[in-house]
């Protein structure tokens, strides 16, 4: 039988630190298996996105995902992931992508982000979903006392602060935030740059969870060109993340999360130093995601759909 798992049923089966632990491990593993990310336009304002295969040593599944992304929709990501039985692919289960999506970008944002930023105020840019995982992930990994928050929709920042339940305030522009937070999440659905090198300061950690399709930017070349650079993958940084839509090239990424993880190069290498995560996402992290909270519904039983 093949579970249905909805927004509710992933949240219900959905444990924190378990998927910050496999996410961990993941990204100390270097791929064996080139990721493929396929994209293309659809008619009208919407895109389409595949991305397989998903895979994790001491797994025994994959996972495929399919989803299009409508930035006037809500919620804005609509689509499936497979979770597939590894030996003979068995549909084991099929999962809403937007919790899903959602959920692995923030957290394994979070673990980068933990990993690279000193310790401090935490800062927003887009107060939507993304967003929010992130400020939970990072909850789980260390202690967060104080939020800066920026929206172009004052009222969303504001509900998103009392939602994290973390003293705080909201500000009027990115570069406000940049000012006063150590370390910026940006998760949003920007075409131009939101900070460039003038509003960065010399210990500022920044996340840029939006650049993650050709034509979307967040930060400035000028900025990127400055930091010490750390993405997921260097090829899709360049083909359709932060690095190639402002210009530059693979090589002006330091390092991946994945070398840092695994201490062949240094992520942040002093209090004084600028760093970015700029990920664009990898099919494996959906498995992350999946596999542990599939492995919880099975538990379940009864609370959770099977399709026959």
């Amino acid at each position: 039988m093949t579970l249905l798992l909805n927004r509710s049923g992933i949240l219900r089966s959905l444990d924190v630190p378990a998927v910050l632990d496999v996410l961990r491990t993941g990204f100390r593993h270097a791929a064996t298996i080139e990721p493929l990310r396929i994209r293309t336009d659809l008619p009208g304002p919407g895109t389409a996105t595949a991305l397989l295969p998903g895979v994790l040593p001491g797994i025994p599944a994959y996972t495929v995902k399919v989803n299009a992304k409508f930035p006037g929709a809500a919620p804005a990501l609509r689509g499936v992931v497979c979770l597939h039985d590894l030996t003979d692919g068995t549909l084991l289960a099929i999962l809403d992508s937007a919790t899903v999506t959602a959920w692995r970008t923030g957290l394994a944002a979070a673990l980068a982000t933990d990993v690279l930023a000193r310790a401090g105020a935490v800062g927003v840019v887009g107060a939507g979903a993304q967003a929010a995982m992130t400020v939970r992930g990072l909850t789980a990994l260390r202690a967060v006392d104080r939020l800066v928050v920026h929206d172009l929709d004052s009222d969303r920042a504001t509900e998103f602060l009392k939602q994290q339940g973390i003293s705080g305030t909201v500000v009027d522009s990115p570069a406000e935030v940049a000012r006063l937070a150590d370390l910026v999440v940006l998760a949003t659905w920007s075409r131009e740059p939101l900070l460039t090198a003038a509003d960065s300061r010399p210990g500022l950690h920044l996340t840029t969870l939006g650049a993650d399709e050709p034509g979307k930017v967040e930060l400035s070349a000028d900025l990127l060109s400055t930091a010490r650079m750390v993405v997921d993958d260097r090829v899709l940084a360049e083909r359709m993340g932060a690095l190639g839509n402002v210009g530059l090239p693979a090589s002006a990424a330091q390092a991946t999360l994945t070398d840092v993880l695994t201490g062949r190069v240094a992520g942040r290498r002093s209090a004084e130093e600028i760093t970015v995560y700029a990920p664009v996402g990898l099919p494996w992290q959906d498995l992350a995601i999946a596999w542990p909270v599939y492995q919880a519904a099975k538990e379940q039983g009864p609370a959770i759909d099977f399709l026959e």
